[in-house]
């Protein structure tokens, strides 16, 4: 048994990725648990020694003049009848032969061990993708949930739930489908949703564009900010480091294939992209696009006053009030719009 035991946790090293030192710390804590369940009151020691492959559990007890606690101790007298070398205050290591331990010990034993490696699967698991926390990773669809909605995803090492709220309004999935999705959160907690997944979150649109347009992966154009009302529109506002380079141009990309690229991932929710500006009137000006602006007063240090044509009403406002909704959070400023 000694020697299966240690060659089942080279194994878990070999094809897991498990520390066989954190496994032989779990084995040891679970015969504890186990035999000091089988002999209640007992000291228990547990002796692990990988390289003779041997494992050796004890029961100890310390050597006293008057025992009180029979589980705990044993008489110098008695003692010196096992060993003449005893002393008082030393201890005396009565074998348990492993082979000999009950059916229901070995099962607590093997819950112990397998909860040990569930956990170091889900630190292996944790570390993994908290590198990869506010990225993209393509997802296949597993199973869909008809009654709450939420999907289970396929990420490659193991799945995640995609719930109802982080799903973009108005996309079906089937069981294959690949999808893109955002990591928005890696739990450190022991049990529960280890990784947090979103399509309607605006860093997964600002990384699509960092993947399609070289100019954003290597610095030159900057995404300043990303508003999204997921399913129907996104402003984002950019700006470039290099005159020679137009950050929108950059963004849409020749005869449009980049940006559209992006657009069919979203199915086709519509992006605005914008130039960035330090001057509040001419951010203000282009968050608003695609209405033209006559005047912007700004009312107090966050409020601004907009004025627009009576024709450019309607558009600056948007649908329910979408652009100028997007505007304001894109710009951080409160937007008023009228017509005159």
């Amino acid at each position: 048994m000694n020697a299966e035991l240690f060659s089942a946790l080279d194994a878990l090293e070999k094809e897991k990725g498990i520390s066989k030192e954190y496994m032989l710390d779990k084995v040891e804590t679970a015969l504890i648990n186990a035999f000091s369940k089988a002999f209640p009151g007992a000291e228990i020691k547990v002796l692990l020694d990988p390289v003779k492959k041997d494992c050796k559990v004890y029961k100890v007890r310390t050597v006293v003049a008057e025992v009180e606690d029979p589980a705990k101790e044993i008489s110098l007298e008695d003692a010196k009848k096992l060993n003449r070398r005893h002393v008082l205050g030393g201890v005396v290591k009565d074998e348990i032969k492993t082979k000999n331990f009950s059916r229901t010990v070995a099962q607590s034993a093997k819950q112990v061990i397998i909860q040990g490696i569930r956990e170091a699967e889900r630190g292996m698991l944790r570390q993994e993708y908290e590198s990869k926390r506010e990225e993209i990773i393509t997802a296949t669809v597993e199973l869909v949930d008809p009654d709450t909605g939420s999907i289970v995803v396929n990420l490659g090492n193991s799945n995640a739930v995609l719930i109802k709220n982080e799903q973009i309004p108005g996309e079906h999935y089937n069981a294959g489908d690949r999808i893109k999705v955002y990591v928005t959160e890696v739990s450190k907690e022991a049990r529960g949703r280890l990784v947090t997944i979103s399509r309607v979150h605006p860093g997964l649109v600002k990384r699509l564009f960092e993947l399609n347009v070289p100019e954003i992966a290597d610095g030159t154009v900057i995404i300043k900010n990303v508003i999204r009302e997921a399913g129907s529109r996104t402003k984002m506002s950019v700006y470039s480091r290099d005159e020679n380079v137009d950050p929108i141009g950059a963004c849409i990309g020749n005869k449009g294939a980049r940006i559209a690229e992006i657009v069919n991932e979203l199915h086709g929710e519509k992006i605005d992209i914008i130039k960035y500006s330090d001057e509040p009137v001419e951010y203000i000006r282009a968050a608003l696009s695609p209405a033209e602006v006559k005047s912007i007063d700004f009312d107090g240090e966050r409020s601004a006053k907009i004025t627009v044509d009576p024709d450019q009403l309607s558009l600056a406002i948007g649908k329910e009030g979408q652009n100028a909704r997007l505007a304001a959070r894109l710009t951080g400023f409160k937007i008023d719009i009228r017509a005159n």
